[in-house]
């Protein structure tokens, strides 16, 4: 499962109260994904594109469990990467079946506007502007396959644990929200 596209670079300790401000969270999920980061990078979506990649640094996603992945999602980020998430934050990405990867000192080896190349499958990453690459620990496969499903609702759906009829609802980021709880 690779992922590509243009690198948007942030710090450490990205707060998901920061990136999913309380007045977005009465919002339906496309408007509400236009204030991602908001408090951190004012006017950043009006920058992104669908298939860039948000590049962080550590502790990312700290804080409260607000469904910030899924807004990604929402604004066609194709994946996250980071040098540490904060394991709820990464859950969430990956229930919304969001690629993501922990590269270390991905920061000091990613610039806002370089092309990166990530690879789930085999742990590759790959900077395709300077062209400095490694590999990472792989995901375990069960990770691997919710992502590909689309997330852990759609995987549960495609398991025939609920109606298939619902298999493409389920992938919505509307859903992906309101299951983790952000009332929206």
């Amino acid at each position: 499962m690779k992922f590509a596209g243009k690198v948007w670079v942030f710090g450490d300790d990205l707060n998901t109260d920061a990136m999913y401000p309380g007045f977005a969270m009465k919002m339906e999920p496309p408007e509400a994904a236009r204030h991602i980061f908001y408090e951190v990078r004012p006017g950043w979506t009006d920058q992104v594109s669908a298939g860039d990649i948000v590049v962080a640094g550590k502790n990312f996603g700290v804080g409260s469990s607000r469904p910030v992945a899924a807004l990604f999602a929402e604004l066609g980020v194709a994946g996250l990467v980071a040098e540490e998430f904060n394991s709820l934050f990464f859950r969430n990405a990956v229930n919304a079946g969001l690629p993501a990867m922990t590269v270390p000192e991905g920061t000091a080896l990613f610039s806002d506007g370089d092309a990166g190349t990530f690879d789930l499958t085999d742990g590759s990453w790959r900077n395709d502007t300077t062209g400095a690459g490694g590999i990472v620990p792989k995901l375990p496969q069960l990770i691997l396959d919710i992502i590909t499903s689309g997330g852990v609702l759609p995987r549960l759906a495609a398991q025939g644990y609920v109606p298939a009829e619902l298999r493409d609802v389920l992938r919505s980021s509307t859903v992906a929200m309101r299951s983790a709880g952000s009332g929206a």
